[in-house]
């Protein structure tokens, strides 16, 4: 046992030590694999290669994002999980995954993601369908032909692509995919809980805190399940208490499956915020859009909200402002960057170290998700 283990032990050591003497071209194509997903060429392979040797690192990092496949493959891919409840990448190409490839590709702020009244859609002259607001047709046709999306994309806007208000667009969860999968039927906290999902990494159980006050919790949540006011007080109140109100931005919005589209109703609230009203008649009545958030106060201030911001509004898009504004919104971007790019969650204290220093740096340097990805990549590429 003793001298299987030696030899298990001489196996690691050896393979960490060709890891750490990995030269600048093995680092070059590592590099190019891991943000293009696909190999270089002999001749970009070569100038990374002299990058890297000279200590150029962002340089050559920027070699690898000029290739298509940074955003056709590797973007895409990290964003299209976004768009459905099932989290997995093999959907369509649609309005969210193109809109995210366009911010990249433009160096649009990334906090714009869930308020900003931006679109991207395929240039003129591709003999594309028009971008539509009933339809994906559009973008499975870009797909279908596969088109490069680095050209192919052009930036406009959803109030001018699909008619809504300026004020109604709130970034990508208001795009036609994100409406389909989470504005669909139900009670639009699905919106919520899957924002918070894919844009603050953290799921409602992690949030949960029954020290908020229940005030806003609406009459469809059963006081006593089960004819037990305990499950109530120690479960469902530490999702609901935080969770209702700020889902209330959300009471004018519905995807409405007949026209195959986003229904926007102000001032009307829509009738799924008054349904299952008998199970809690004293319960909370929607009556507009006003959300607060009661998670400043509590274990949940530990997301890092924007002091600057009011912590209450009305509307999808303010909510997508107080929720781009906190820290774990920008510390969320760069995990998955870091998924994506390391092939693995950060978990060293080293790793958690770096995460915090790109964290800070995506802040301050206006939230560009390239620079993330040339920081982290460029961390790994030795691996």
């Amino acid at each position: 046992m003793n001298s299987m283990l030696r030899a298990a032990a001489f196996v690691v050591a050896s393979s960490l030590a060709v890891t750490s003497l990995a030269g600048p071209r093995e680092q070059a194509r590592r590099l190019h694999d891991r943000i293009a997903g696909v190999p270089p060429s002999d001749a970009t392979l070569a100038l990374m290669q002299a990058d890297i040797a000279a200590g150029r690192l962002r340089e050559a990092a920027d070699r690898a994002m000029q290739d298509p496949a940074f955003y056709g493959v590797t973007i895409k891919n990290l964003a299209t999980p976004w768009t459905n409840r099932e989290r997995t990448v093999f959907a369509p190409l649609n309005d969210y995954t193109a809109t995210v490839i366009g911010m990249v590709r433009d160096d649009v702020p990334f906090d714009e993601l869930l308020s900003g009244d931006i679109l991207y859609v395929g240039r003129s002259g591709l003999g594309l369908p028009a971008a539509s607001a009933s339809g994906n047709d559009h973008y499975a046709e870009m797909e279908r032909r596969r088109l490069d999306l680095a050209d192919a994309l052009v930036r406009s806007t959803q109030s001018t692509a699909y008619g809504l208000p300026v004020a109604a667009t709130a970034g990508v969860m208001t795009t036609r995919a994100a409406s389909q999968a989470f504005f669909v039927a139900g009670t639009n906290r699905a919106m919520f809980r899957f924002t918070v999902v894919n844009h603050l990494c953290s799921d409602l159980e992690q949030l949960q805190d029954t020290t908020r006050p229940p005030d806003r919790i609406r009459q469809d949540v059963s006081r006593s399940p089960g004819g037990d006011s305990r499950l109530f007080l120690n479960n469902c109140i530490g999702c609901h208490a935080g969770m209702d109100p700020m889902a209330q931005a959300f009471a004018y919005y519905n995807y409405d499956e007949a026209q195959g589209r986003l229904v926007y109703s102000a001032p009307a609230v829509q009738p799924k915020y008054s349904i299952n009203a008998d199970s809690f008649r004293p319960g909370y009545v929607t009556r507009n859009d006003r959300w607060d958030n009661y998670w400043r106060q509590g274990q949940n201030a530990l997301l890092g909200w924007d002091a600057g911001l009011p912590g209450a509004g009305n509307g999808a898009k303010s909510l997508g402002q107080e929720l781009a504004g906190t820290r774990a919104f920008a510390s969320c971007q760069v995990e998955k960057v870091f998924k994506a790019m390391c092939l693995r969650s950060p978990d060293s204290s080293v790793d958690r170290a770096r995460v915090a220093t790109v964290t800070s740096a995506f802040r301050s340097g206006g939230y560009r998700l390239k620079q993330v990805v040339a920081d982290v990549a460029t961390y790994c590429m030795g691996e």
